[in-house]
């Protein structure tokens, strides 16, 4: 434990880490390395393609146990697999089936479900979207309103879903749905398995700020599913969904994607030319680089030792949203700072126009031909999984008994 906390790594795990690194180097196309670092919005085929190449080494489900497919990795190895990722600017995988979905089946759902949906998620043949967030409840999901009926052996599912990212690329949708109408509205949602193909089910575009399209509304008129659709038992849903929360938001702390971006911002800022020297030399971005750094340290270490908590079968609680709110905030600071950097040698707002003219080299020259859309989009990262305001809420309630 002494050493995963304060970074020293076995000769075992350097080994592990030295493998993981070497197969990334062979097997990684530049080309998809070089659009991650550019932050385009990667088409599904990109995404699949460095799936598929994990999945035939056995490493696409890296978080699960052995005896649903995972390598049954260490929650070190886990780690370190995904830092060696994001340092090689490997794209990231769908999180949707592997990271939230994955885990709920194979904890609560069926062994057909096991059977059929878990390989599929695996080798990537199957994505999925989430159904949780609607128009009138976003980060407060008691209050949905999408209805689940059950009629013979199959339930009807009514009502509107937002913000649901990929649900464009989709083959299936994770629902919280109600199933009774009295009771505590915690004790009346239940989970389902919607396919994206069936009918009654509607996906319309919603473009963000970045003028990408990866978020959608999804409407579902009198969809009928099977009642093997159902995940676990009928009204159990809150739980499942505070279980999947638990893993979206630890997972949303995206501690080796920013502190790749902290690297290349690095390197940006010793490119960059101010007066007669360089950019981070200048008083006030050196102290705001390592202001960032001392902030990464600290979720790097939170971040292990919600891991460590995990494999002694300790789910993440109220850490979660601690990692979630740090991680999102960081993600921004990062790129304001960037954003900062390069209006300083360009101009407010032109820098975008012009980060190819500015005499920037190697990687960090993509990383700043891609701030503007990952400044723009990142303006999410607060929003999503519970806006940072209802973290704080729970923190309040949860932490400091407020």
């Amino acid at each position: 434990m002494e050493h995963f906390m304060r970074y020293r790594y076995s000769p075992e795990l350097e080994e592990f880490r030295h493998e993981v690194r070497c197969f990334i180097r062979e097997k990684l196309p530049s080309s998809l390395a070089r659009k991650t670092r550019r932050y385009e919005h990667l088409a599904k085929e990109d995404v699949q393609l460095w799936h598929s190449i994990l999945a035939a080494h056995g490493w696409s489900a890296s978080h699960w146990p052995k005896e649903y497919g995972g390598p049954g990795w260490s929650p070190v190895e886990r780690y370190l697999f995904d830092e060696e990722c994001a340092l090689a600017d490997a794209p990231p995988l769908s999180p949707f089936g592997l990271a939230l979905v994955g885990p709920v089946i194979y904890t609560f759902g069926s062994d057909s479900q096991r059977q059929h949906y878990l390989p599929k998620i695996r080798n990537g043949q199957h994505w999925w979207c989430q159904g949780y967030s609607e128009p009138d409840a976003g980060s407060d999901l008691v209050a949905l309103k999408t209805k689940a009926v059950l009629e013979g052996s199959e339930y009807i599912i009514t009502g509107q879903k937002t913000w649901s990212t990929d649900a464009h690329l989709a083959d299936y949708m994770i629902c919280l749905a109600r199933t009774r109408g009295e009771g505590k509205p915690q004790a009346s949602l239940s989970l389902f398995i919607i396919d994206m193909q069936a009918e009654g089910v509607t996906v319309r575009p919603i473009e963000t700020i970045d003028h990408g399209h990866s978020v959608n509304e999804v409407f579902l008129d009198g969809v009928r599913v099977p009642a093997s659709a159902l995940v676990g038992e009928e009204n159990q849903g809150w739980t499942y969904a505070k279980f999947l929360l638990g893993n979206e938001r630890t997972h949303n702390a995206q501690v080796q994607r920013s502190r790749r971006d902290w690297q290349l911002l690095c390197d940006m800022l010793k490119q960059l030319r101010c007066g007669a020297g360089c950019l981070i030399d200048e008083p006030s971005f050196g102290r705001a680089i390592a202001e960032l750094d001392v902030l990464l340290i600290a979720l790097e270490a939170s971040v292990k030792r919600v891991l460590e908590d995990q494999v002694r079968g300790r789910e993440p609680g109220t850490e979660a949203s601690i990692l979630k709110l740090e991680g999102s905030e960081l993600q921004q600071a990062i790129t304001n700072l960037a954003v900062r950097a390069l209006e300083e040698v360009s101009g407010p707002l032109s820098f975008d126009l012009i980060t190819e003219h500015i005499g920037l080299e190697g990687p960090c020259a993509d990383y700043a031909a891609g701030v503007a859309e990952r400044h723009l989009f990142r303006r999410s990262v607060s929003i999503y999984a519970g806006a940072n305001e209802i973290q704080k809420n729970i923190i309040a309630k949860s932490v400091l008994g407020m």
